[in-house]
């Protein structure tokens, strides 16, 4: 079921992407947030898409060597900043008790063993 839900929606997505725009008066060049347009490109922030892939490629290396919560919250402070924020006063408590709660759902109310601290530390 994951691999066909995920086929879905590559497919789908690449659907979205290069579907052609119906046909309408000019619009504004200026609206980004409309309809993707494959002929403006270069409009869209890949940086930022790319940034979130090494951030969620680094947290899965992470998630063993340092624990679920330090490395959970690690990666929604980066992937904030990624994105933008730069509120830290917000941030650093949001994304600690976002990964808190997290893990306790998942250690407690699924019963799924996460290791919530480095292994050095147990």
């Amino acid at each position: 079921m994951p691999i066909g839900l995920s086929g879905l929606g590559v497919v789908l997505s690449l659907v979205i992407l290069f579907a052609s725009k119906p046909a309408k008066a000019e619009e504004d060049e200026g609206d980004v947030l409309g309809n993707i347009d494959p002929r403006h490109w270069r409009r869209y922030k890949f940086g930022q898409g790319i940034g979130l892939l090494v951030a969620m490629t680094v947290y899965a290396l992470a998630i063993f060597p340092i624990g679920f919560i330090a490395s959970t919250t690690l990666f929604l402070i980066g992937s904030a900043m990624i994105l933008g924020e730069r509120r830290f006063v917000v941030l650093i408590p949001v994304s600690l008790v976002g990964a808190l709660v997290v893990w306790y759902l998942v250690q407690e109310v699924l019963g799924v063993f996460l290791r919530p601290w480095p292994g050095f530390l147990v």
